[in-house]
């Protein structure tokens, strides 16, 4: 069965945590491993804060969209700006690359996505903003053995 979430807030660092936890909330229902559970948490931290620092940086009077939606035992996440777009998304997706050296960005949020996530996709133009697709199959071998 299918179920999905849609939100959006203001482009405002503190909403970021607002965000994780209300996924967190949300994929609770699938009874994900501790580790898938951070792992997806840290994924909408990642790329909420990039659609915040990045996309809103001319108008931070922005708004950010999040939808999740849950299918079997499978994780889709879409964040979503409207802000400046990336201008570069290879380079963009380049370890250790950050535009905002001057803010201590590490430049590694589309590598942990990439790293936490089976795909991540990301599509932007200038102007009209980036969206940024994770999806990640969850395990079903929960079985513990003693």
């Amino acid at each position: 069965m299918k179920n999905e979430m849609n939100m959006q807030f203001s482009a405002l660092s503190q909403n970021e945590s607002f965000a994780r936890v209300s996924v967190g909330a949300f994929i609770a229902q699938l009874d994900p491993t501790m580790d898938e559970l951070t792992e997806i948490k840290t994924v909408v931290s990642e790329a909420v804060t990039n659609a915040i620092i990045h996309g809103y940086e001319e108008n931070p009077a922005g708004t950010v969209y999040l939808t999740v939606v849950l299918e079997e035992d499978t994780v889709a996440l879409i964040v979503r700006d409207d802000g400046g777009g990336i201008g570069d998304i290879h380079k963009a997706r380049e370890p250790l690359y950050t535009s905002k050296p001057e803010l201590e960005r590490s430049g590694m949020g589309f590598t942990i996505m990439e790293n936490f996530m089976d795909e991540v996709n990301i599509t932007s133009s200038g102007n009209a903003g980036t969206t940024v697709y994770a999806k990640k199959q969850l395990s079903r071998n929960k079985v513990f053995s003693h």
